[in-house]
């Protein structure tokens, strides 16, 4: 999630992603640094439009491992209407559209410096501020994993990089299929979709208007334009669940509202602010809203929680296994004022497991006694898992370690949460940090847990929680609304020093 915690910080990332068309440049002679693109325009006003990515990088990649070469957009009810940069205008119940292999009349060329692949946007935006701060001029882009992208004049970064030069001769182009043509009609984008009785994509409804534009990458993006508050119907009960306590649905609203305004610039490369999957907020049919859903976003409308008058860090996971983690310790970054590692649970449960949490006992006395904690309802609060030599051997290919002897806490942060993780492998080690971790052993739900060694090439990884643990825990806030909390009670519990805000009220983060 994007991160501006402080005033400096806020001021340097807005920088970062400043993207305009194709000739990208520091200084003459410049090659770009990606395919055009134009950014979304800044969020503004108390209920501003939001521009999500329901589906990227078209044609896409089949099962099979080719292109899915047909788009199919279907109206739910009614008809559609498409509309494309160059004029045409059709209607119809359904389009088929047809990617097609354009040759351009020239060679494209792009070359850039890269770092990364990243495990998450914030650990690219950490080192992104970094290399910023060298004099470079740097963007995040997300072709695969996340990477920070510069021009080759750059000065060089901290770490590994790497240059890439492309020559491209072709592009993906979106044509329109009719029976009434003998050949598809090439569309010129980006392309505009009207659905007044919504568009069905993927069995779900969504209302628009969509777009279907260029991206950075030589592909293409399905968009949908829409509210801010219509938007946020679609994510909390996704997020939290339709049936949580309307303090905890009132809370999570605030966080997701805050979340998207923080992060409006997540995929300015692209050219939209947000995705709808789990890189950003789970977003579906906002059409399904309950009442009771309905009535947290209009007790909510508009608010945004904030320090010194910017957005925070709205992060929030499904249960932080009764204890909150910092926020320096799920990604690389600095730590954040309003983001710390705190017991929760009680003043006394607090007194009884005094953190930090640094070592296999102290957290393991938590993990088994920590009875009056909040957040138990969730199914993973707390949970077990077994990791064997082969499964991390095969895991470790590419780094090519050879049989895996030895996995290792090599350092937790202060709420218990693993830092580092070694692995030890007959031919060498990986040192996986933070983020990595979880991405990596993907059969984890938290990197809260001790682990012990439980006979030859097995370990038992006992653990807390289910994502990374800092800001709201869910179950906590549940929890906590079903104790009789109010929703400012429970935004202030998770970031304590915060404030609630009009959004209405806050500056927009520049303009495209």
């Amino acid at each position: 999630m994007v991160l501006f915690p402080t005033a400096p910080l806020w001021g340097l990332l807005l920088g970062l992603a400043l993207v305009g068309g194709c000739r990208q440049t520091t200084s003459a002679g410049d090659l770009p640094l990606h395919w055009p693109t134009q950014p979304a325009p800044p969020l503004r006003g108390a209920n501003p439009q939001l521009w999500v990515a329901l589906a990227d990088r078209l044609p896409g990649t089949a099962v099979a491992g080719g292109p899915e070469l047909t788009l199919e957009l279907r109206a739910a009810t009614g008809r559609l209407r498409l509309r494309d940069g160059a004029g045409l205008d059709k209607q119809a119940d359904q389009f088929e559209i047809r990617w097609l292999r354009e040759a351009l009349p020239q060679p494209f060329v792009l070359e850039r410096q890269v770092i990364g692949p990243f495990p998450s946007y914030e650990s690219a935006a950490e080192q992104a501020r970094l290399w910023q701060l060298k004099g470079a001029s740097p963007v995040l882009a997300r072709p695969g994993e996340w990477e920070v992208w510069a021009p080759l004049a750059s000065p060089p970064p901290d770490g590994p990089v790497r240059q890439e030069h492309q020559e491209h001769h072709q592009r993906w182009r979106p044509a329109l299929v009719s029976k009434a043509a003998a050949a598809p009609q090439l569309l010129q984008g980006p392309v505009r979709l009207e659905a007044p009785g919504g568009l069905l994509w993927k069995g779900v409804r969504y209302p628009g208007p969509f777009r279907l534009q260029a991206d950075a990458y030589g592909s293409w993006t399905l968009v949908e334009q829409l509210p801010m508050e219509t938007y946020l119907g679609g994510v909390v009960p996704h997020e939290i669940g339709a049936g949580a306590p309307p303090a905890a649905l009132i809370a999570q609203a605030v966080l997701a509202r805050t979340w998207a305004v923080a992060n409006q610039r997540r995929f300015q490369v692209d050219g939209y602010h947000l995705c709808a999957d789990t890189q950003c907020q789970v977003y579906s049919d906002p059409t399904q809203a309950g009442s009771e859903l309905r009535g947290a976003l209009q007790r909510s409308a508009g608010q945004v929680l904030t320090w010194k008058g910017a957005p925070v860090a709205g992060v929030y996971s499904a249960s932080n296994g009764g204890v909150a983690a910092g926020f320096e310790e799920g990604w690389r970054g600095q730590a954040l004022p309003y983001l710390r590692a705190f017991v929760d649970g009680p003043p006394a449960q607090q007194k009884r497991f005094p953190l930090p949490l640094a070592g296999e006992v102290a957290l393991g006395r938590l993990l088994k006694g920590g009875g009056e904690l909040y957040g138990q309802g969730h199914p993973r609060y707390r949970w077990q898992r077994r990791l064997t030599a082969a499964e991390l051997t095969a895991l470790t290919a590419p780094e090519a370690l050879g049989p895996i002897k030895e996995l290792v806490v090599a350092k937790r942060g202060p709420s218990g949460r693993v830092q580092e993780l070694l692995l030890v492998g007959a031919a060498g080690e990986l040192r996986l940090q933070q983020d990595q971790i979880r991405r990596r052993l993907r059969m984890l739900p938290s990197t809260l847990f001790v682990l012990a060694p439980e006979g030859p090439g097995v370990w038992l990884l006992e653990g807390g929680g289910f994502g990374h643990g800092a800001g709201l825990s869910q179950a906590g806030a549940i929890d906590l609304a079903q104790r009789g909390w109010g929703s400012d009670r429970i935004l202030q519990h998770y970031f304590p020093g915060s404030s609630l805000r009009p959004l209405k009220t806050l500056q927009p983060q520049g303009s495209p």
